[in-house]
């Protein structure tokens, strides 16, 4: 076994030469870090790969699996360079690790120390399989702390040490993004809050939409508007509600264009919580043209991390504000629809009035 003493330190691998060297010797602690491909034979491998070594003049090196196939080389069926099972356990020990104490605060050199692979690898592997990086991980860790203190009825000061913040200051700057308000208004479920509210016959039924003065935080819709408006409630059992059927008319207004097929993007101010991960994938979704979809696999993709299929689905279905973030558009990998928060068939019958509005063979 190697000592902390004899371990031989992990390569940064920033340069041909040193993706070469790493090729030439099959070193395993490049996997990950780069991909080459051989142009004799189309193929692309990872550095540690057993096939017979490829002359240097033959090779040219690739960032990523995606960029190999961009250039039209296919994975070798020797080391699989697209599956990950060496990389998902680094990445596996290094969320251990900082799972182990969520208030602590690891730099990016320390967690590498103890994953034992060098920081700029650990860096590129955490962002591409997790989809944040180890900083952004830690700092939703530490927003989940501080929210499960609040919820015990922690005080703002107590709650914020809990959760490792270094200072109020910090901690003000860093979570309301993560909490969609203050810590304190978080404390007392959006006490001190105004939240004006208003709900509306569509053709997919009943719609509440709510905002608060920085923008709307919901847009649900429902069978009835008093089951939608106990679910309000809910969310912001101490703030004042107000129902304000003037205030939400231009939003309501909007929702309306756009069930009808006149108005294909909304123009609304949003006040809305959302970990890094999820702001990632929502903006991904508003991404998404009118009148086309995307699987969850795409969207995993697209944001560099193919393997959170899952964490993909699990964002669309926290999405609170229904259209303006268009999670509708968003299928089964095979072309099934999958579930949605407000009913399969409401988004069904979004994704036919799209269709009908927008046809494939339309020039966006």
């Amino acid at each position: 076994m190697k000592t902390e003493a004899n371990r031989r330190p992990d390569p940064i691998f920033t340069t041909d030469e040193s993706h070469w060297q790493a090729v030439a010797e099959r070193d395993e602690r490049a996997d990950g870090a780069f991909f080459f491909a051989v142009r004799t034979t189309g193929v692309f491998c990872r550095p540690s790969c057993a096939s017979r070594a490829p002359r240097r003049e033959n090779v040219e090196f690739f960032p990523t699996t995606d960029a190999a196939e961009a250039a039209g080389y296919r994975p070798c069926k020797r080391c699989r360079p697209t599956s990950l099972p060496r990389e998902l356990a680094i990445v596996e020990r290094a969320c251990k690790v900082l799972d182990a104490d969520p208030q602590q605060r690891m730099t990016l050199a320390q967690l590498s120390d103890a994953v034992h692979v060098s920081p700029f690898h650990l860096q590129r592997l955490f962002s591409r399989i997790v989809g944040i990086s180890p900083r952004q991980y830690q700092a939703a860790q530490r927003a989940g702390v501080l929210r499960d203190a609040l919820q015990r009825g922690r005080d703002v000061t107590r709650a914020t040490h809990d959760a490792g913040f270094g200072s109020p200051s910090r901690m003000y700057e860093a979570v309301p993004a993560e909490l969609g308000m203050t810590p304190s208004a978080y404390k007392r479920q959006g006490a001190g809050l105004t939240v004006r509210y208003a709900s509306a016959d569509t053709p997919l039924g009943t719609v509440l939409v709510a905002a608060t003065d920085k923008g709307v935080c919901k847009i649900a819709f429902g069978d009835d508007a008093g089951t939608l408006v106990e679910q309000l409630a809910a969310n912001f059992a101490q703030a004042e509600r107000v129902e304000d059927a003037a205030k939400m008319a231009p939003f309501i207004a909007q929702i309306r264009a756009y069930l009808q097929g006149t108005r294909e993007r909304f123009d609304l101010p949003l006040n809305i919580g959302a970990t890094a991960f999820q702001r990632r994938v929502w903006d991904a979704l508003r991404r998404i043209p009118y009148g086309q979809t995307r699987s969850y696999t795409d969207i995993a993709e697209s944001l560099g991390s193919p393997r959170a299929v899952r964490a993909v689905a699990n964002a669309c279905a926290s999405n609170p504000v229904a259209l303006a973030i268009p999670c509708h558009r968003v299928i089964g990998k095979d072309g099934a629809i999958a579930g949605y928060r407000w009913g399969k068939q409401r988004k069904e019958t979004l994704l036919e009035t799209e269709r009908k509005h927008h046809p494939a063979d339309k020039v966006a």
